[in-house]
């Protein structure tokens, strides 16, 4: 099974107020040590991919304005992600490096070059989580009056994907790097084309400036949950973060798979990592209290600002005890949906959902406990996991220590990595396979006589 440590370069990520416990390293985000540490605790245990988060704005609709979230650390500060990785990667020798950046955030040619010179510094172990940005403030820190349209930003992505891809796979053909020493040529440029791309919203003239590396396009990750957003990763993603009950994932994964037939794709080209937070004990009842120990310790307040600049809707005045069957704000009515479904209707509460989200993914129990339970969900049709912490790395710690042996033990965790670039080990190739639509975009040229 797939398995990705999902992180973020910042204090508190998911579950808020845990960092002020004595065994969490977040409040030390800025140094290396702890990634690094990190990495090569991930590579122990046979990870795929360190997946990291990244937002370019604040969690500001809560109150009006940023002061409940810098108070509480909700994803602030927060570090560039990207940074991280060449550090991390000299510390280990496969752990693949899944980094989010939006397609708001970076000019498509500037984004190309820095995942490519990642590509190469790290021998193919890069990957891409493509987010559309969905905070108010992330737009208006990079230029736009206002958050742009759902859907508009979806149709900038399709571009955005059409740039990077003309970039990846149609400037520099195969063979173009001679380095001949003899004749002192370095690159053919009969073989290294411009792009000369003018869209809606980019023009881009290319040739692009980096060699292809060894992947050249790096795995695609894509977490999109709307309509539009199941629609692109049917089209583009590799990798499917999805946050579903186990009764729901096999609908979810049928819907995406039959889509992306339409564009001519396989299902067995998309994996789906379910997120998940394992809470590990000794025994059942060591487990159970670790997990109470942590939601006592939450933070109320910091799920609150997060849920309201998830939603768009400040939410700092709503009775905690009101029953959440009372709310009738449709910007929320599809998590709003998530916890009323979960219990008896007229009980649920707005601290339920605010709790719901901070916990509605721990996993609880023994190591023989949690591989039953992710073993039942591969069988549900998970590939892999998302694996989230409450601290960090105490969570990861445990599982690596404690889950990851049975799992071994059971033939479902790697115990050494084949050779090769990230998307060889998780497809069996490094290159995107010729039936994906940004293949489309490579320079065929036929051989010379």
């Amino acid at each position: 099974m797939v398995l990705n440590a999902f992180c973020m370069n910042t204090v508190s990520h998911l579950q808020h107020g845990l960092w002020v416990r004595p065994d969490s390293r977040q409040r030390e985000f800025n140094r290396l040590d702890p990634w690094l540490d990190l990495a090569r605790l991930l590579e122990r245990g046979g990870f795929d991919t360190i997946f990291l988060a990244d937002v370019a704005g604040i969690s500001d609709v809560h109150g009006g304005g940023p002061d409940a979230a810098l108070r509480h650390a909700v994803q602030l500060p927060v570090n560039d992600p990207a940074m991280l990785i060449p550090a991390m990667a000299t510390a280990t020798e496969h752990l693949g490096f899944a980094f989010t950046s939006s397609v708001l955030q970076t000019p498509p040619f500037t984004f190309a070059r820095q995942a490519t010179t990642l590509d190469h510094l790290t021998g193919g172990r890069i990957a891409w989580n493509i987010v559309t940005s969905h905070l108010a403030s992330t737009a208006r820190n990079l230029g736009f009056d206002a958050l742009v349209p759902h859907d508009e930003r979806y149709e900038r992505a399709e571009e955005y994907l059409e740039v990077v891809a003309k970039l990846w796979e149609g400037s520099w053909e195969d063979g173009a790097v001679l380095a001949d020493l003899d004749t002192q040529v370095y690159a053919d440029p009969a073989r290294v084309h411009a792009i000369d791309h003018h869209g809606r919203f980019y023009d881009v003239a290319g040739p692009f400036v980096c060699e292809p590396s060894p992947q050249r396009t790096p795995v695609l990750f894509q977490a999109g949950a709307s309509e539009r957003g199941r629609e692109f990763a049917a089209k583009h993603a590799e990798g499917v973060f999805v946050v579903a009950s186990r009764r729901n994932l096999p609908a979810l994964r049928a819907d995406i798979a039959a889509r992306a037939v339409r564009y001519g794709r396989r299902p067995a080209d998309l994996l789906f990592c379910q997120g998940l937070t394992p809470v590990v004990g000794g025994t059942e009842a060591e487990a159970h209290a670790k997990a109470d120990e942590y939601r006592a310790q939450l933070s109320f307040e910091g799920g609150v600002v997060q849920m309201s600049g998830m939603v768009g809707v400040d939410l700092s005045d709503i009775d905690p005890d009101r029953p959440i069957d009372e709310l009738r704000t449709d910007a929320i009515q599809s998590i709003l949906n998530g916890v009323q479904r979960a219990g008896p209707a007229g009980t649920q509460t707005f601290a339920d959902l605010v709790r719901a989200a901070m916990t509605g993914q721990f996993a609880v129990g023994t190591p023989e406990q949690l591989a039953d339970l992710l073993e039942s969900w591969q069988h549900a049709g998970a590939d892999g996991f998302n694996i989230m912490h409450s601290v960090l790395p105490a969570s990861f710690v445990d599982f690596v220590d404690g889950v990851v042996p049975v799992l071994r033990a059971r033939g479902l965790v790697r115990d050494h990595y084949e050779p090769g670039p990230l998307r060889q080990k998780l497809f069996g190739a490094a290159r995107l396979p010729d039936r994906h639509p940004d293949a489309a975009f490579r320079v065929r040229r036929a051989p010379l006589a």
